[in-house]
């Protein structure tokens, strides 16, 4: 009967998310809300489908521990310097803020005690990094100001739920200044040794253990061993009274600079998302929807506070890092809500006595609806009009007179600027983005705000007295209209110009010569090729020579084509004989290498 029992709830769990999910994705309300959802729905106070949601606990738990290790696989210590002033300036004065004033309420308002405010300000301060993350690439905004602004408060937020994580054992045994019949300070040291295992261990026995498993080239021996680590590590803390999610973690952040980190993502990321999933449905289950109907302004209202001590805070900060003001309000609807962390803090408070079970249900069912809020806040927010900038004059224009003049100084202007730069030949870069043009100022290029479509630009840049004219923007329409009055106002230069795409190269070679028209991803392509070709056996002269004749045959076939290139009908006759064509070139080269002559370049 039992077997049936747990069956039944399987069953159940897989039809409730199946359903739920798609529901929740459908309605832009991301797949944390229907896991949510669907344990609310058939857990006990909701339809009663599953009476027992503490039995599948102990295992929806390693869900966390999981996503832990996958986000300390993520945070090596070399990323983490280059993100240090964004993650842990903002992030710090995020956390800390945030639960200053959330714990000064719990206090003041619901005279919660001192370690109690602290779990509870601490908790709720965190916000969410599924939903963020997935709100954010969503809608494409993860390279915007607070997009990263957003990424690096939520990097710092999953790095401080670690530690807190750890104190709780500790906080819970503080009024007595014991923990586990042993004095605080004892079970303190407990932890720092059983850490400093972990991460000696770690170093020295994990990369030896993954190097032997890839030597034996068996997936399913791989995808063992990674969860040997995983669950053995979390094992191990927990018997040291430690939390098993810090251990996780520190084993994620040991393998962050391994070869083996993808593999290991790879072969963790279907049980994260399964036991995670799992994790979020035990939540929903606890989810006392009884205290929402009998105290309705009661919940309504403490969701309302938690949004509004929030807010301010994280306007405030986006203020600061100098978000405009329609930046800093989408910061704090993201981030005002609470997070999956806080479901474990609160998890571990209960169990050490920091909070009684009704609290602790009560803030479950705080977060939860506080975290249905936030994208319905998102969209709102983004229904907004945002508050133009008073348009930017364009820079004077104060250089020595130039030989080349970069215009778009983005990824490729940059790497023809630098190689300029190195041979000492000077150069002005024109650039239409402000937001570029001050990235680069801050790294000490001298580059110019302005439109190089605009004459009186041009000349202020002194064109009249450059050389070369180097078209660099990745904007094809605005490309080829700089091209056109470049060649119509100042017909000595030479212009070297990036084209997109093959009818890019062809509007661009109506203007100039077939010879500066550069394809962008034509030279990368050819050079992955030989490389695809060498792995498969190729030797380097044979795959050389085979680039090689696709090279030549493929800029001939551009100039061929670039004379009929308006004529649709003729460009398929043309790309049809083309294809014939090199299909017997490379024939014709095989023959010879089966004969042992050496294949002669096209």
């Amino acid at each position: 009967m039992e077997e049936h029992g747990f069956l039944q709830s399987i069953l159940i769990f897989l039809v409730a998310v199946v359903i739920a999910v798609p529901v929740a994705r459908r309605l832009k309300l991301g797949s944390v809300l229907g896991y949510l959802a669907a344990g609310v729905v058939i857990g006990p106070f909701g339809l009663k489908l599953v009476h027992n949601p503490d039995a599948i606990a102990g295992i929806s738990e390693l869900g966390v521990a999981l996503l832990l290790f996958v986000i300390g696989l993520e945070l090596s210590p070399q990323r983490l310097w280059v993100m240090r002033r964004s993650v842990f300036a903002a992030g710090f004065a995020q956390v800390i803020g945030c639960a200053l004033v959330l714990g000064a309420v719990a206090v003041l308002a619901f005279e919660a005690s001192f370690a109690s405010a602290c779990v509870i300000g601490l908790g709720l301060a965190l916000s969410s990094t599924a939903f963020g993350l997935q709100t954010l690439a969503e809608r494409k905004e993860l390279q915007t100001g607070y997009g990263r602004l957003s990424f690096a408060i939520l990097l710092f937020q999953d790095l401080a739920a670690i530690p807190l994580i750890a104190a709780i054992p500790l906080l819970g045994g503080h009024a007595l200044e014991t923990h586990g019949g042993h004095p605080l300070w004892m079970s303190a040291l407990r932890v720092v040794a059983v850490i400093a295992v972990v991460v000696v261990g770690g170093r020295y026995a994990l990369r030896p253990l993954f190097r032997t498993v890839a030597k034996l080239q068996a997936i399913e021996i791989s995808t063992a061993t990674a969860l040997l680590v995983v669950i053995g590590t979390a094992w191990l803390m927990q018997l040291a009274g430690v939390s098993m999610a810090l251990g996780t973690f520190l084993a994620g952040v040991l393998l962050a600079d391994s070869e083996y980190r993808h593999e290991l993502e790879s072969n963790i990321a279907p049980f994260e998302g399964l036991l995670l999933g799992l994790f979020f449905i035990a939540v929903g289950m606890g989810v006392d929807l009884r205290l929402l109907i009998a105290h309705p302004w009661l919940v309504c209202g403490l969701v309302a506070m938690l949004l509004i001590c929030k807010a301010p805070v994280l306007v405030l900060l986006g203020s600061v890092a100098r978000l405009d003001f329609s930046g800093s309000l989408r910061l704090a609807a993201l981030l005002a809500g609470g997070g999956e962390f806080a479901f474990v803090v609160f998890n571990l408070a209960d169990e050490h006595g920091l909070l009684d079970a009704h609290e602790h249900r009560l803030l479950v069912l705080v977060i939860t609806l506080s975290m249905a809020v936030v994208p319905l806040l998102v969209l709102g927010v983004g229904q907004l009009p945002k508050v133009r900038k008073p348009k930017r004059e364009f820079d004077r224009i104060d250089a020595d007179a130039p030989r080349v003049i970069i215009a778009g100084f983005g990824r490729v202007g940059q790497v023809v600027g630098r190689l300029l730069h190195a041979h000492r030949i000077p150069f002005t870069a024109l650039e239409s983005s402000v937001e570029q043009v001050d990235f680069m100022r801050r790294f000490g290029s001298q580059v110019f705000y302005g439109d190089p479509t605009r004459v009186e630009l041009l000349r202020a840049a002194q064109a009249d007295k450059a050389e070369v004219f180097v078209l660099a923007t990745d904007d094809p329409e605005a490309n080829v209209r700089t091209a056109r009055i470049v060649r119509r106002m100042f017909p000595h230069l030479k212009i070297v110009a990036r084209a997109r795409n093959r009818q890019h190269a062809f509007r661009l070679m109506d203007l100039t010569s077939p010879d500066d028209v550069v394809r962008e991803t034509l030279y990368s392509s050819l050079k992955m090729a030989r490389m695809a070709l060498q792995a498969l056996g190729l030797s380097p002269e044979a795959a050389q020579a085979s680039v090689e004749t696709f090279r030549k045959f493929d800029e001939r076939l551009l100039r061929e084509q670039h004379l009929v290139y308006d004529d649709e009908s003729a460009m398929m006759q043309s790309a049809q004989e083309a294809r014939r064509e090199l299909e017997r070139l490379f024939e014709a080269d095989t023959a010879h290498v089966d004969k042992g002559e050496e294949a002669p370049v096209k």
